[in-house]
């Protein structure tokens, strides 16, 4: 059933960041509907869209009166709305959060930006690379130039996440105060707190402002990826000494002395490069996977579900065909589960109405 079993949500649709933390909470139990255009299209089958399982949709066309209308009592029945257009465009539509909150003080109004609602590029577009690039996050990353991350920096760690965080602080808060809030989710906020201890470590000169320059980017040997001789991968993160000593041990690696001189960590690696690429990979798996030498392989996402691990935690669900991560985190008593496929838009109007009680 879920935490957040109970919990209403209004989600109006949108790309990236909005809608997974809608997926986030209906895994958990919320009873997530989604407002989508009457006219808009899918890219691709719905079934394919992992991010819209768990809810249901109306559909409403904000252009309309009736469709305002109809968009705003749902709003005024929910406990969360999510919404992630440009700064002011809700306030225009007469749905922004000093109209719709005066009519439903409960209510947890959950706004996902890039930019944020204001500051100099708040009415600006842009995605994930963007926004990362402004909070030092991607200057961060990459080997000659800024590599993007895919979207999971900033999308879905800087943006979903913390709207997540900010809609469960709020629903608490409610609970003592009887009140809602609203919740101001920008991803240049987010990314940039993330940041915060690559922050202090720079503030404590233990940190380098340059790529692969540090221990964490790549830069030092024993934290770093390996070519094997079969042209697959090994990812080695053996910071601790003890971890570092099993490393040298079981990879019986050769002149390689010291491990915190960053002066000494190009000539160390090379001397690693060298005896990866002497074995295939699942040969060094064979000989330290397992171990405290910090070692895993670097899998496809074809590969990653079978992975034993993965598939001894069922971290992977098949449904309708397709692969996609199960619910996180565990809860011991109230598990989140995958509850809904994507659903077709607008398919869910009569069945949405009548459960919470709007004419």
């Amino acid at each position: 059933m879920g935490p957040l079993k109970g919990i209403r949500v209004v989600e109006f649709a949108g790309l990236g960041p909005g809608p997974f933390a809608a997926m986030w909470l209906a895994d958990m139990g919320a009873d997530v509907v989604r407002i989508d255009r009457p006219d808009g299209r899918a890219p691709f089958p719905m079934k394919y869209d992992v991010l819209a399982r768990g809810r249901r949709s109306v559909a409403a066309d904000l252009k309309t009166d009736e469709g305002r209308a109809r968009a705003a009592s749902l709003m005024q029945a929910a406990d969360v709305v999510i919404e992630g257009y440009r700064p002011g465009v809700m306030e225009r539509l007469g749905l922004g959060p000093e109209e719709i909150c005066a009519k439903n003080p409960r209510l947890i109004y959950g706004r996902m930006t890039g930019w944020g609602q204001d500051g100099p590029l708040a009415e600006t577009a842009g995605h994930d690379i963007n926004y990362i690039a402004l909070t030092g996050a991607l200057h961060a990353i990459g080997e000659d130039r800024p590599q993007p991350p895919l979207n999971l920096v900033g999308d879905f760690g800087g943006g979903s996440m913390y709207l997540i965080a900010g809609i469960l602080a709020a629903l608490v808060e409610r609970g003592v105060s009887g009140k809602g809030q609203v919740v101001d989710a920008a991803i240049v906020d987010g990314t940039a707190h993330m940041m915060a201890m690559i922050y202090g470590m720079q503030g404590n000169r233990l940190w380098r402002d340059a790529r692969q320059a540090n221990f964490l980017d790549g830069g030092a040997h024993y934290y770093r990826c390996y070519a094997c001789a079969d042209g697959q991968w090994l990812a080695v993160g053996a910071i601790e000494p003890q971890f570092y000593a099993l490393l040298l041990e079981h990879s019986q690696a050769e002149g390689i002395e010291g491990q915190l001189d960053p002066s000494d960590w190009a000539r160390s690696a090379a001397v690693l490069e060298e005896v990866f690429r002497s074995r295939p990979r699942d040969e060094w798996l064979d000989l330290m996977e397992g171990t405290d030498a910090c070692v895993a392989p670097v899998l496809s996402l074809h590969d990653a579900p079978e992975h034993p691990h993965m598939a001894a935690r069922q971290i992977f669900e098949r449904r309708d065909d397709i692969v996609q991560p199960a619910p996180a985190p565990r809860l011991s008593r109230t598990p989140g589960a995958l509850n809904r496929p994507p659903p077709e838009k607008g398919a869910d109007l009569a069945d949405v109405l009548h459960e919470w009680g709007i004419e």
